[in-house]
């Protein structure tokens, strides 16, 4: 049904506020749609099977979401795109109770007119900066959540302000104390960016885990590393097998893992704050 309705216009689409062009385009790949902004691939949907997540970051997301203890989650999502995760959460956890903040209410019209929402989930949509949003969420949240998602993208970089040590603190603030913190980070050899982004976030959550390709996370090439933070020791028990079975083979960094890959990263203020790096337009020719 959802399919129906998402293929009624050739290609829907809609200028953003900053200027560029989101599009909702049939999967190439896949079954499914994908959002693709000013030329890049930001999110997939499948309306017909909301617990299929296509790219890679986001099957690794979900794989710890699904660590949680189990039943209805209280969860927060910085830049959710078309709303994969989401919908991924109203699937397999009914009942939970989310809020999205978006800066592009262009973006969230035209996601919620050809890709809907499931019926009755409750999924708050919020327009407006990431950061700011966070700040103006209701009070009776703040130490309510079980997870907050970080996955802000503007183009294909993380805004400079939403990647700083107080920032991060906004968001822990949200957290209840064994909630778990997911942060997107996308990087290219040497991981310098991500180097700084674990060191920043262990210093504000100090259990930490880093899922990424096995190539990605040597700074071979350019890639996406989950980012999993908590201030109790994180649900990865079963997380190393399931990861390197597939469907994408990855492996997560723990402990000593962890302490070597920030060995001499400083740690990011709003006074140093840069940009995530933007990867070379090939990337995602399609």
């Amino acid at each position: 049904m959802g399919r129906t309705r998402a293929r009624d216009t050739e290609h829907p689409q809609a200028r953003l506020d900053h200027g560029g062009l989101a599009r909702i385009v049939p999967s190439e790949f896949t079954s499914g749609f994908e959002l693709i902004v000013d030329g890049t691939p930001q999110s997939h949907v499948d309306l017909d099977d909301p617990t299929h997540l296509h790219f890679e970051y986001v099957v690794r997301m979900g794989a710890v979401i699904d660590q949680l203890p189990p039943g209805p989650l209280t969860a927060v999502h910085l830049g959710a795109g078309a709303m994969t995760l989401p919908r991924y959460i109203e699937a397999t956890r009914p009942g939970s109770r989310q809020q999205v903040i978006e800066l592009e209410a262009p973006l969230a019209a035209l996601v919620r007119e050809h890709l809907p929402l499931p019926r009755g989930a409750s999924i708050r949509v919020r327009i407006g900066d990431a950061r700011t949003g966070v700040q103006k969420l209701p009070p009776a949240l703040a130490g309510s959540c079980d997870l907050v998602i970080s996955d802000v993208y503007s183009g294909a970089q993380t805004p400079a302000h939403l990647t700083s040590v107080e920032f991060y603190r906004e968001l822990r603030a949200l957290l209840k104390p064994a909630g778990v913190l997911l942060v997107n980070v996308a990087d290219g050899p040497g991981l310098a960016f991500a180097r700084r982004q674990a060191a920043t976030i262990a210093e504000v959550l100090p259990e930490i885990g880093i899922l990424a390709d096995t190539q990605v996370l040597k700074g071979r090439r350019f890639g996406n590393l989950v980012i999993a933070a908590s201030a109790s020791p994180l649900p990865t028990d079963w997380l190393p097998r399931m990861l390197a079975a597939g469907p994408h083979p990855a492996k997560i960094a723990q402990g000593a893992e962890v302490v070597s890959f920030v060995q001499g990263a400083r740690i990011v203020t709003d006074a140093d704050a840069t940009a995530s790096p933007r990867p070379d337009d090939s990337l995602f020719l399609r």
